[in-house]
């Protein structure tokens, strides 16, 4: 499979962006998808993932009620609705799939097979 991950983009703090990771090439609807994000000089972090139908979700907690995880199976799309940002969320956003058989949720990278290439999203104080 292949992500495509868009609209990251520079915004003031407590402004809005949305993200959307557009998946080809596999069985869309058979993946967990989440988002990460690597800020400078920091490790890649988890930030949120959905399970195949969008049923269940699970946030860090650094973005919980302020981040919205969703996906559209019909659009092979997974979506990042980030409000109220913050500096601190400044960083590349990566969009990730993992082909769990069991459709469980996980933050950790190593359990993502497949990755988008970033988007940049910068949050100015």
């Amino acid at each position: 499979a292949q992500l495509q991950a868009s609209g990251g983009g520079l915004v003031p703090a407590g402004g809005s962006l949305r993200l959307s990771c557009a998946a080809s090439g596999g069985t869309f609807a058979r993946y967990t998808m989440g988002w990460f994000r690597q800020a400078p000089g920091k490790e890649r972090e988890f930030v949120a993932a959905i399970s195949w139908k969008g049923g269940s979700t699970y946030y860090a907690d650094s973005v919980k009620g302020r981040f919205t995880i969703s996906r559209d199976n019909g659009k092979n799309t997974a979506f990042l609705q980030m409000n109220s940002l913050k500096p601190e969320d400044t960083a590349v956003y990566y969009c990730a799939a993992d082909v769990n058989i069991f459709g469980t949720l996980r933050r950790e990278i190593r359990e993502y097979d497949y990755w988008g290439q970033g988007t940049q999203v910068t949050v100015s104080s």
